[in-house]
């Protein structure tokens, strides 16, 4: 049979992704830096084998399990549809279909038909939908998917039949199976490694001090653009932690359900950030619902973005960073809204029962937060704790301008859902008039767990 001719990709390929698709390996794991176009080249691997299918009058069949639904259809419309294009693929576009798995739960998957009769299935990763299917398969992002080890054990009685494995992902700590599959030391698998200076080397169009600058994080920097393994003995969230809790139904203000709120108010006046935190109490669980930062903002435009939110949401309870500058900002919001809102002294003590609460519902997955926020993800995995010089417990998160802000937001507004709740009704402000139902109430709660004996 004559060689086939392939048509040229719809973008360059550079040396990294070429030596990826020429790889004939059937288990074949890649770790690319971030911003490498590695779904990019893989759907496009997918794609050509499709190609060859239809050239040889056969049939084939992939699967793709991206992290979340929003990966996977990224994966489908920019990776797949494109490619397919370029090839001259006549495909079906099937759309949005429900798959029901094995165990009679039904996901949203989506699909294209392509000549004798190859098909390509995008969805999203778990120990479910990765069970089941009889084909080649794609994980994408896998160091990301949540219960990868579960998907693995799930996955591999299906790809030993076979099938053909890709695997794809940028490092996300040592506590998953991507982290064990690329570091073992079998042959089983054909391994590929391409940091960001093996990807400027051949040929990527990337000013790595422009892009280091604007990460403004060494840690996260060193593992999603350098592939390397962070040490996360010293982190008070690791990053298996933080993505766990990952939901792409997070972080939108427009899904948020009319339910009770509680929101953490981080003061940040200068170099520091000024985060307000929403979270939606969901049955047992916080969702984070709207995530509010200033930077440099007057303290007037501060207290504008904190009366927005206490209008737009049905706000039980709200505590507030009261420590230096946060001393008028609580008075003026206790002020307006009475005892809704509480003080929160950041003192040895009061920092340690916040976080560890914090910690507490990260790992007992009673919050969700927003998907692939690299910002937040960074800010959460740099809080460390450390012992002071007389032993006693102390946080830091240093490396950065802005001090975790974004976490210690995020905890007080957990601290504020453990504590009593006072409903606050929309109350309209009238006249410019910012005082609200708070001029009934002048006298709201302070706390120093230091003197109380812990946050209450």
């Amino acid at each position: 049979m004559s060689a086939i001719i392939r048509p040229r990709p719809a973008l360059q390929l550079y040396g990294f992704q070429q030596r990826w698709i020429l790889d004939p390996a059937r288990f074949k794991i890649g770790m690319f830096a971030r911003q490498t176009g590695k779904t990019f080249t893989t759907t496009l691997e997918v794609t050509d084998d499709v190609f060859e299918a239809a050239v040889n009058q056969r049939r084939s069949r992939w699967v793709i399990l991206s992290r979340g639904e929003r990966q996977a259809k990224e994966a489908m419309d920019s990776g797949i549809k494109l490619h397919a294009k370029a090839y001259d693929l006549a495909f079906t576009d099937l759309g949005e279909t429900e798959w029901l798995s094995e165990s009679g739960v039904s996901y949203r998957a989506l699909e294209v038909e392509l000549p004798h009769g190859s098909k390509i299935t995008a969805l999203p990763a778990n120990p479910d939908t990765a069970r089941g299917f009889s084909a080649n398969v794609f994980l994408d992002e896998f160091a990301f998917h949540k219960d990868s080890h579960a998907i693995w054990k799930a996955l591999f009685p299906v790809i030993s039949a076979g099938w053909k494995l890709r695997v794809t992902s940028t490092p996300n700590g040592k506590g998953n199976k991507f982290y064990e599959l690329m570091t073992g030391q079998d042959d089983t698998w054909s391994r590929h490694a391409v940091d960001i200076y093996q990807a400027v080397a051949d040929g990527l169009p990337r000013d790595i001090e422009e892009l280091r600058a604007g990460i403004g994080d060494e840690d996260a920097w060193a593992q999603e653009y350098e592939l390397k393994w962070l040490d996360e003995a010293s982190a008070w969230l690791s990053y298996e932690l933080i993505t766990a809790v990952e939901d792409e139904a997070a972080g939108d203000p427009d899904r948020y359900q009319g339910g009770v709120c509680f929101v953490g108010r981080d003061i940040g006046r200068r170099n520091d950030l000024h985060v307000i935190w929403v979270w939606e109490q969901i049955g047992d669980v916080l969702w984070e619902r709207e995530r509010i930062e200033q930077k440099r903002a007057t303290f007037a435009q501060m207290d504008d973005a904190f009366d927005e939110v206490m209008r737009r949401y049905r706000v039980g309870r709200a505590c507030i960073d009261q420590t230096g500058m946060g001393e008028k900002v609580v008075e003026d919001a206790i002020t307006r809204y009475g005892a809704v809102v509480e003080g929160v002294l950041f003192t040895g003590p009061s920092k340690l029962v916040m976080a560890t609460a914090g910690k507490e519902a990260f790992e007992d997955r009673k919050v969700r937060i927003r998907m692939g926020d690299a910002p937040l993800r960074a800010d959460l995995h740099k809080l460390r704790k450390v012992a002071s010089a007389t032993g006693a417990p102390r946080f830091v998160a240093d490396r950065d301008d802005d001090h975790a802000d974004r976490t210690w937001a995020a905890f007080l507004g957990i601290h504020a859902a453990g504590g009593t709740r006072y409903e606050y009704g929309y109350e309209a402000v009238r006249g410019g008039d910012r005082r609200g139902h708070g001029e009934r109430e002048r006298h709201g709660r302070t706390i120093d767990p230091e003197l109380r004996g812990g946050l209450v």
